[in-house]
């Protein structure tokens, strides 16, 4: 199986698509580690499996749509499987399998088809100190951007997925790369003060755009970076409600077809201005839980620039 990721924005050729069958009961209010499917189990709101399985295939149709080859992972019984983004992630033609949270480790068993089909020597399993899921790294050519927590309470903030360890660790296996690291803010209970991932308060889109969340980051000198990187005109920024509702994890088809939730009009007509195409579907559902589009698809090949 070829792998070839080095941007978000590429034509897309082939990708991992999770699935929202067999996604098991209601979880808890103990259970859940993320706050807005906190939120919804408290509210009683939590999405039901039908209508995320609805979600998932007009998804599914649209890539195929634009002729993309669509990889589903393997049911395992009573699991979630709907965010396939973190449990690996390609950087050029390396597969980097995640160390994820314990509750979703069985996650990776259901590619396996998958990496029996990549040669060996591309599979790249870190340290089981490095923590990383791959909702925090986006790939943008020459740069790795990599969303993390480095705060003394690391270990007690269920959100934070994303260590130093395996920064300096994908340093060392990506030299040519530049990484830069971005410091998230973080709340286990409150969505709105919460970037789960990188991709939920940045993404880059087109040629050199991105959709960020000021707010999401807690170092400003970093988000300076990136006003200086891609330029004002550059920019659509977006508020922490935004944030929260995951208006900034849109998928991208290519340069020109973004795919992205119909109720995001803002953001959809931002997109629309620079003549990017956008395919709108109905995900509430799914964004109940957290994520959204980009969270949903694990890229693995890509066109080359």
């Amino acid at each position: 199986m070829k792998l070839n990721v080095n941007n978000e924005t590429s034509r897309l050729l082939s990708v991992v698509l999770g699935i929202a069958e067999s996604t098991g009961p209601v979880p808890k209010i103990e259970e859940c580690y993320d706050p807005k499917s906190r939120q919804h189990a408290l509210n009683e709101t939590y999405p039901k499996e039908i209508d995320m399985l609805l979600e998932m295939e007009s998804f599914a149709t649209i890539l195929m749509k634009h002729n993309v080859k669509v990889f589903r992972p393997d049911v395992l019984k009573n699991y979630n499987q709907i965010f396939s983004r973190d449990i690996g992630f390609v950087i050029e033609d390396k597969f980097i399998i995640s160390n994820i949270l314990p509750e979703r480790s069985r996650e990776i068993e259901a590619l396996s088809f998958i990496l029996d089909a990549i040669d060996n020597k591309k599979i790249i399993n870190l340290p089981k100190n490095c923590h990383i899921e791959g909702g925090d790294v986006i790939v943008h050519n020459e740069y790795i951007f990599i969303g993390t927590y480095t705060g003394p309470d690391y270990s007690q903030i269920q959100t934070a997925r994303t260590n130093i360890n395996a920064i300096e660790y994908l340093k060392s296996i990506f030299p040519q790369k530049q990484i830069i690291s971005f410091h998230l803010i973080k709340s286990n209970t409150n969505p709105e003060k919460n970037a789960l991932h990188l991709d939920c308060c940045l993404q880059t889109v087109g040629k050199n755009k991105v959709v960020v969340c000021p707010e999401a980051f807690s170092n400003k000198n970093e988000y300076s970076w990136i006003i200086e990187h891609f330029g004002d005109n550059n920019i659509l920024e977006i508020s922490l409600r935004e944030m929260s509702n995951m208006q900034c994890n849109f998928f991208s088809i290519s340069e020109n077809i973004v795919v992205s939730e119909k109720g995001f009009s803002r953001v959809n007509q931002w997109l629309r201005n620079f003549g990017i195409t956008v395919e709108e579907i109905d995900y509430r559902e799914i964004s109940k839980q957290g994520g959204l589009l980009r969270c949903s698809t694990l890229p693995l090949e890509r066109v080359n620039k």
